[in-house]
Parts: C-alpha cells; sequence; structure tokens
C-alpha cells in the first residue's frame, strides 16, 4: 500500500536530490526521510531511488512513480479540502499562481472580496509567467493559476489546456507605449508599423515573442535594445525616451508611467486571461470561490 506521505518525500528527494535538503523543505529530520523512502520502497517491492557516492538518482521505477505522484496527491488534496469544507472543520486553503501584472491588478481586489466573504480561506501567492505557472499547476505546485495566452499567436500547442478547467476573466488589449514628446504620443491611434523604425523595449519572453511575431506580420523585425521581465522598468525605459514598447493595457495600469504615454495600437492585439485549475480541484469550495472572486475583479 502507497501511503501519501511517502509520495510526498519521495516527490521531495526527486526534486532536492537529497535526503537532507529533502528533510530541510519538508520540516522534518534526515533519518525520518531515509525511514520514509525504505518504507516506501517496500511497499513497491523494488529500488526507487540509487545512490552514487554524494548523487542521487532515481530509478525507472522511482520516474514513473513521481511521474504519477501529482496528479494522485492532486486528487488527494481536492478530497481533503473538500470533505472538510463539508464537515466545517475549515473554510480551506488555495495556493495561486500568477503573472506579475495580474498579480497588482486582479489578485488584491479578488483576495479582498475572498477574505471578506469566507475569512477562514487562506490564500498564497507567488509569481510565474505562463508556461511555467501553468507547469507548477500540473506538477502540484500549486492549486489556481492565472495565466494567459495572445489570440492567433502561432507556435502554441493545440489544445495546451485541454486537460484543465479554463475559467476566461477577460481580454487585455495591448497597447502602444511611447515617450510623451514622441512624435505619435498625441495620435488618438497607432498601427504597428508606424513604429517599425524606433529602438524597441521588450518584456517578458512570451510578450517578447508575440511583439516578434507582430511585427514580422507588419513586415518588419523590431530592434530590441532592452529586454526586461520588470514591466515597471519598461515603462521607466520608455520614460527615460530610450525606447517604444507594446505591453497589455493591464500591465500598464499596474504601474505610473511618468514620462510615457499609452497609445491605442490598432489593429487590435488582445491576450487572453483565465483561471487554470485540474478537474478535481475545481470541486474544492476555496478554490471555485477564489475564482470567483477574480471573475468578479475582472468585470471591474
Amino acid at each position: 500500500m502507497i501511503e501519501a506521505r511517502h509520495l510526498r518525500v519521495l516527490r521531495a528527494v526527486a526534486a532536492t536530490g537529497s535526503f537532507s535538503a529533502a528533510g530541510r523543505e519538508l520540516g522534518c529530520t534526515q533519518p525520518a526521510v531515509s525511514q520514509q523512502m525504505k518504507a516506501l520502497e517496500t511497499s513497491v517491492g523494488t529500488p526507487l531511488l540509487v545512490r552514487s557516492g554524494r548523487e542521487m538518482r532515481l530509478t525507472q521505477a522511482g520516474e514513473a512513480l513521481v511521474r504519477h505522484a501529482a496528479g494522485i496527491l492532486a486528487g488527494l488534496t481536492a478530497a481533503e479540502e473538500e470533505v472538510a469544507a463539508i464537515a466545517g472543520l475549515r473554510a480551506g486553503r488555495v495556493r495561486l499562481v500568477s503573472f506579475p501584472s495580474g498579480s497588482s491588478t486582479l489578485v488584491p481586489t479578488a483576495l479582498a472580496a475572498l477574505r471578506a466573504a469566507h475569512p477562514g480561506t487562506r490564500v498564497s501567492l507567488e509569481e510565474a509567467e505562463p508556461p511555467r505557472s501553468v507547469e507548477m499547476l500540473r506538477e502540484g505546485d500549486c492549486d489556481l493559476s492565472l495565466a494567459f495566452r495572445y489570440e492567433g499567436a502561432t507556435g502554441a500547442p493545440e489544445g495546451e489546456w485541454d486537460d484543465l478547467v479554463v475559467r476566461p476573466l477577460l481580454n487585455d488589449r495591448l497597447v502602444a507605449l511611447v515617450p510623451e514628446r514622441h512624435r505619435l504620443a498625441r495620435t488618438r491611434a497607432v498601427a504597428i508599423e508606424d513604429l517599425a523604425a524606433e529602438s524597441w523595449i521588450a518584456g517578458c519572453p512570451r510578450c517578447r515573442g508575440q511583439l516578434v511575431e507582430v511585427c514580422e506580420g507588419a513586415g518588419f523585425t523590431p530592434r530590441i535594445d532592452f529586454a526586461t521581465d520588470d514591466y515597471p522598468a519598461v515603462v521607466g525605459l520608455v520614460g527615460a525616451g530610450l525606447g517604444v514598447a507594446v505591453l497589455p493595457q493591464l500591465a500598464v495600469e499596474s504601474v505610473r508611467p511618468r514620462g510615457a504615454r499609452m497609445v491605442t495600437l490598432e489593429p487590435a492585439v488582445r491576450r487572453e486571461i483565465v483561471g487554470l485549475t485540474l478537474p478535481d480541484l475545481a470541486q474544492v469550495p476555496a478554490v471555485a470561490a477564489t475564482l470567483d472572486q477574480l471573475a468578479r475583479a475582472a468585470t471591474r
């Protein structure tokens, strides 16, 4: 019989590479980790780890068990949370992962409303851009992912979210950001080809790829002089007159664009912002309530 606590220990050992590091992560001693791993290997009847000097690697059986562990533990978490909520023991907990501009705009409003409605619900927040945030969800490292994808983007895997519960939240339009003394700063709208000769400041890797794709669709390749994952840094570089940028409107709203001016981009380019979770976790009351509050925040 495989026990969930043994699976959690195995995942920690696989992730950290040692019993001592796994113990630190799990809050227990190295001997306790060693004992639980021995118990798991006895249960399955085959070695799961190969020790070579200071290094440790998974056997083929260990790799198979780690691969299945995330789904097993997610299912168990869903069962524990739903039963606890029904029994009235606790309101639940939610591990939320969000991209930065979502963290500074949608998430605060949603979590404030969630706390007011369900004071016992605990939510932790970690930041990651997709696709990493989606990987974290599938690996069992979070319960809910706030993610995005660009409309009509090429190169995205077909059916990339088919195994997940997808809650559409909003369509976030991209806007051009130019220095306030730029020749187009007072223009109501610009086409992206109007900026073909400019120096460009690019954002996160996924946004950077979308920028290049849109520009090449308009007949030019952007000259990217600066690239940063930090949206306030993008706005600051534009405000200092060092180039132009195209950012999601949500990202611009999350900072004060000093020295920069926002201009509508035509034709419109949008990204779809969604909440993602696993089918089992979608039934957990705390996760469902958090998704509901994110949806309400997106309409404000």
